[in-house]
């Protein structure tokens, strides 16, 4: 199995080094790994998640995603290296003015596919997530639950590597945080993705073979 992410004594943090978070973290992710990251608010869960995508960069040591070295990176090659990653977000982020249809398939216009791929694969994912009759509508027209499936279809519009979710069911309730484990189960089952996901507590109706990192005192540790 190819390594899809290697840290080796990362340290992450901000005001220029005066507030550090993370030190000397050691892990290495590899392909289709389901990993949950926990700990306490404020441990550094979504620093993490940042740096993975290239918003923080490390104040030492070496972090390394999909072959590329984080901390000495080109925006160039970052952008590049974003267009096989999805992100989802416990706010959705969702652009309220665009139909649901046309939020799913946004990685797909900033890579300039063709209307017509971009309609295929809006109709394909909408269906995976179970919302083919809401494409035309706008996200304020749908549930928190719904609006959260959209921004999952959206993260695996272009059948990323890798994808990156924070607290993705932070504000759902059971049933509707259910629909998105079961989504992501699905991801990395049948495309092999790696699927990374920071959360407060592991969902008890998971399934599949999972890792599990918790962070506290500015460690990464793995639990076994």
């Amino acid at each position: 199995m190819s390594t899809v992410i290697n840290a080796s004594n990362l340290t992450l943090s901000y005001d220029n080094g005066e507030k550090e978070i993370i030190r000397n973290a050691n892990f290495n992710i590899k392909k289709g790994d389901f990993v949950f990251i926990t700990g306490p608010s404020g441990s550094g869960k979504s620093t993490l998640l940042k740096s993975l995508y290239g918003e923080l960069k490390a104040n030492r040591g070496n972090l390394i995603v999909g072959g590329l070295d984080l901390c000495n990176i080109s925006n160039g090659k970052l952008q590049e290296l974003r267009t096989h990653m999805g992100i989802i977000f416990q706010d959705y982020k969702l652009i309220n003015e665009w139909t649901v249809a046309k939020n799913v398939v946004l990685p797909l216009m900033i890579a300039g596919y063709s209307p017509e791929i971009q309609e295929t694969q809006a109709k394909r994912l909408l269906k995976h997530v179970k919302l083919s009759k809401y494409g035309d509508k706008f996200p304020l027209e749908l549930s928190g639950g719904e609006q959260q499936r959209v921004g999952v279809a959206r993260a695996m519009a272009k059948n990323p590597v890798l994808i990156l979710a924070d607290e993705p069911t932070g504000n759902l309730d059971d049933y509707s945080s259910n629909v998105i484990w079961d989504l992501m189960e699905n991801s990395c089952q049948q495309l092999d993705t790696t699927v990374l996901v920071v959360t407060h507590k592991i969902p008890t109706v998971f399934t599949l073979p999972y890792r599990h990192f918790i962070i506290e005192n500015k460690g990464v540790y793995e639990v076994h």
